[in-house]
């Protein structure tokens, strides 16, 4: 089956997603950022169905365990060295195609409405190259923070900038400090 596939980042000018296991800006909170976060992967565009949230072994265990699981979210943590799914976590897979196939299987499906990739850096970049329509929710943090992760870039000839998007501001944001944009890219080679 053909699904959108969305993945909602926040990057550093660099493209720098994360440092030592937090976010690059940490322990600056962006409260409504956060918000953002939660309204865009929570809320389900058909009414009775659930959101699928995947990420990868690290960016679960980045979330505060009191954060576990994301909630209103069905939470898929990829893992090729976890045997049995973490508290907390609803499926386990060993790889992003198998996620995707078990979306696909008749109970899954009945249930999921919208897939969201939420990181890390790797998983990212699987979904960035993979088939299909596959939106990117960026938030343009515009200042530069240490990172030792980052997003692959965003190819020109692959994404597209959206001039809008239903629900996603477009004015720059402010607070802690901090301004940032939300951007929402598309991929041209459907």
């Amino acid at each position: 089956m053909s699904r959108v596939l969305n993945g909602i980042v926040a990057v550093c000018p660099n493209m720098g997603i994360g440092n030592k296991g937090n976010l690059p800006w940490h322990p600056k909170r962006l409260n409504n950022e956060f918000k953002y976060f939660q309204k865009m992967t929570m809320t389900p565009s058909v009414e009775g169905k659930q959101n699928v949230v995947i990420m990868g072994r690290k960016t679960w265990f980045s979330i505060p365990e009191r954060n576990r699981p994301l909630k209103n979210r069905i939470n898929i943590v990829l893992s090729r060295e976890l045997k049995e799914p973490p508290p907390g976590v609803h499926h386990l897979a060993s790889d992003f195609s198998s996620a995707l196939h078990l979306l696909d299987m008749a109970e899954m499906a009945e249930l999921v409405d919208q897939v969201w990739v939420i990181g890390g850096s790797s998983l990212y970049e699987e979904m960035m190259e993979s088939k299909g329509v596959r939106r990117l929710f960026v938030t343009r943090i515009l200042q530069q923070f240490e990172s030792d992760t980052f997003l692959p870039e965003i190819k020109p000839d692959k994404y597209r900038l959206l001039p809008e998007f239903p629900g996603v501001p477009q004015d720059i944001q402010e607070e802690s400090g901090l301004q940032y944009r939300f951007e929402v890219y598309e991929s041209v080679d459907q």
